[in-house]
């Protein structure tokens, strides 16, 4: 680039003579021939001072015309003074003609060879693959020009709803109308459609999705608005569709009020703060600014991904929160009361549980200790060191269970109901009851996306199987909602939307993969396979026990009335059950669950992997089948 300008440089002034005095080789710029030698190296010597030639110039953007234009205002002010001095002859426009023609002589050369280099390199012959990007607004724009400084991707066209844009170009890519799409599939031999559209509302992306999913493409997006933002993602690191797009919901804007009024400069403990909703929990939390935030956790690994991610969080937003990691089992009723005792605990949100369903039911006893009897110990700490507040994270599966883990729920439910009936309980316990969580360690999206991924089968287990959806963000900030409402008592109901068909997400998430389900049109697509509902599992969920409802403030969370067991009626089933648990009687435990919770239905008789001896309980064959473990 030096070499260029020096010859650049003094091609500006020549053409400045010329234009202003319309002969190629005017007697005042023969006075005038060693201006032709100050120019360049007095250009080459700014230039250099303004970092111009440190700039690499196959990424030169609009900075890069800001210093060739400081350049060369500088030097044609010198060109002025200079002539001015001493070429009598020289007309005094010529500097500022001059200052014209360079930026454009030696701005343009820069350009140029960045368009011939992203020629060179970016181009399908060069094994690029040809995409189209979905939304031509700031986030596209930059999107594309990220991709094309890479070799991986080239985009060949832009799709948007906006037909004021149509027609138009971005950076030498034009922009398309959605009917379209079709033909820009075949004319550029494209299977993938990137959603760049970051600030869209899930509504939005669902009404794109539904059109894109005609077509056979595989759509990925960028990262959310607020994960650009804060730093967390590159607009170019692509990911697969959200779920939650699919679902199509907008979350309603949480209220203020009710997400700091248990929280901010208080202190607050979240058991299973390792967990799907207790970290989501825990970093909801901490952007309230509580006192103290303490990390209840057995899983070692889980507690220090989670400690680390806060202190990251923390750091970045520059919030004074102090952040206790304790590594212990919420059974342990000394090592509990020691955390809410030393720390003054004000509020608890209490996440550790076994959620596995089939897990939990071939491992009764495990279920039991520490659904039902860790909730209680808990409970029953917090109302000893003087916890104000108590909620309980729940499971629609605790609504007429056909398995254990939604039986030791419910059953966990009614011991925080009992103890705030007691009239000399202070603390206020809640409960708030929702269903899957889109994205957790127990999710069947992840599984669906390895899956496809592998090349399949899709394993469903039933074809009338439907679940209710929703994302942990979206639960964790209304749980907190629903915790801060709370007079005690009281099981909050999320409004979980439309029940999904799992059958039918699978196939979606196929189309948007750009493959097809196999059948006998499509004998290489992805294979579906039905391989029947697993242990304890139901073909549908439900979230209320009753039809006692009431609406609240918030316009998705409901207020449920449900039936409580006395004080003697439920003191009498929990001796039962720690009899059961510390003789290793998984039939006698099983016994006593359907008694305490008298909605509950097993699809079948107590399987525990270990069963008590004397008694003869289903044996599971060996080998272990290959979908469960005993490990």
């Amino acid at each position: 680039m030096v070499s260029a300008d020096l010859v650049m440089l003094p091609l500006a002034l020549w053409s400045a003579y010329m234009l202003r005095l319309a002969e190629p080789f005017p007697p005042a710029m023969q006075s005038g021939w060693w201006l032709f030698l100050l120019v360049p190296i007095a250009g080459v010597y700014i230039f250099g001072r303004l970092g111009l030639y440190r700039a690499v110039v196959r990424y030169m953007g609009g900075q890069a015309i800001g210093t060739v234009a400081a350049g060369v205002l500088i030097l044609a002010a010198v060109l002025f003074l200079a002539s001015f001095l001493t070429v009598e002859r020289t007309p005094r426009s010529i500097p500022f003609i001059f200052a014209a023609v360079a930026l454009v002589y030696v701005g343009g050369s820069r350009f140029f060879v960045r368009a011939w280099y992203q020629m060179m390199i970016g181009g399908p012959r060069h094994g690029a693959e040809p995409v189209i990007i979905f939304g031509a607004g700031v986030s596209g724009a930059h999107l594309a020009k990220s991709l094309k400084g890479g070799d991986r991707y080239l985009p060949v066209a832009f799709i948007d709803e906006d037909p004021g844009l149509h027609g138009s170009v971005i950076d030498g890519i034009p922009i398309h109308a959605p009917r379209q799409i079709p033909d820009l599939l075949e004319t550029f031999a494209a299977t993938r459609v990137l959603l760049a559209i970051p600030s869209a509302s899930r509504t939005t992306r669902r009404r794109i999705l539904d059109l894109l999913e005609r077509h056979p493409v595989h759509v990925q997006t960028i990262p959310a608005m607020d994960e650009l933002v804060d730093g967390k993602a590159r607009i170019n690191q692509l990911r697969d569709i959200d779920v939650g797009d699919l679902l199509g919901r907008d979350p309603v804007p949480p209220v203020p009020e009710l997400l700091a009024r248990d929280i901010a400069e208080r202190s607050v403990l979240v058991s299973g703060a390792g967990g799907s909703i207790g970290s989501e929990l825990c970093r909801k939390i901490l952007v309230q600014e509580p006192k103290v935030l303490v990390l209840y956790e057995r899983n070692e690994y889980a507690l220090y991904t989670i400690e680390a991610e806060l202190l990251a969080l923390k750091k970045a937003r520059g919030i004074a929160t102090a952040l206790i990691p304790i590594l212990g089992s919420i059974s342990n009723s000394r090592r509990v009361k020691s955390a809410l005792r030393h720390f003054k605990v004000q509020t608890v949100y209490h996440a550790a549980a076994y959620k596995h369903v089939p897990m939990v039911e071939h491992n009764i006893l495990e279920g039991v200790e520490n659904n039902v009897f860790g909730t209680r110990v808990l409970a029953e700490a917090s109302a000893e060191c003087g916890v104000e507040r108590f909620v309980l994270i729940s499971t629609d599966k605790a609504v007429r269970p056909s398995n254990v883990m939604g039986a030791t729920k419910r059953l966990a439910e009614l011991v925080l109901q009992e103890m705030s009936a007691r009239p000399d309980c202070e603390t206020v316990f809640t409960m708030v009851r929702f269903g899957n969580v889109l994205g957790s360690s127990g999710s069947v999206v992840p599984l669906f996306h390895r899956q496809i991924g592998e090349g399949g089968p899709v394993t469903v287990t039933h074809p009338d199987i439907t679940r209710y959806f929703m994302t942990t963000a979206e639960a964790a900030d209304l749980v907190i909602q629903a915790g801060a409402m709370a007079t005690g008592g009281e099981v909050y109901v999320l409004d979980m939307g439309e029940p999904v068909k799992i059958i039918d997400l699978a196939h979606r998430m196929i189309r948007l993969h750009g493959l097809r389900v196999q059948n006998e049109q499509n004998p290489h697509g992805i294979r579906l396979e039905i391989n029947g509902l697993r242990p304890g599992e139901k073909l549908f969920e439900e979230l209320l026990i009753g039809q006692n409802v009431s609406g609240t403030s918030h316009p998705k969370i409901m207020r449920a009335d449900e039936e409580t067991l006395s004080s003697a009626e439920l003191g009498r089933l929990l001796q039962d059950l720690q009899e059961a648990v510390t003789n290793t009687d998984p039939q006698r435990a099983h016994e006593v669950l359907r008694s305490a919770v008298a909605e509950f239905n097993p699809r079948s008789g107590p399987s525990d992997w270990i069963p008590a001896t004397g008694h003869d309980l289903p044996r599971f064959p060996v080998p272990v089948p290959a979908n469960s473990s005993p490990n």
